[in-house]
């Protein structure tokens, strides 16, 4: 689908998403090799803002990267 005014907030979810899925699944990829014995950390610490009264943060690693590549693919592909 290409990317137009109408569906902005779309393409906006599904980047999200894929930030959120990809973060998340190259987490639990590096908590399963530490329970085998390999040690893998290569994220960037937490990203983010404070506003005091609401924070918001994200670790940046490479399956943050990845998730929003395939969530911008899939975005194209619908």
């Amino acid at each position: 689908m290409k990317l137009t005014g109408r569906n902005r907030s779309t393409f906006a979810s599904f980047l999200v998403g894929g930030l959120l899925v990809g973060g998340l699944a190259w987490e639990l990829l590096e908590r399963v090799l530490a329970a085998f014995g390999f040690e893998l950390r290569l994220g960037a610490g937490p990203v983010g803002f404070d506003l005091s009264v609401l924070a918001v943060s994200l670790v940046v690693n490479p399956g943050t990267l990845l998730g929003a590549v395939g969530g911008i693919v899939l975005f194209w592909i619908l």
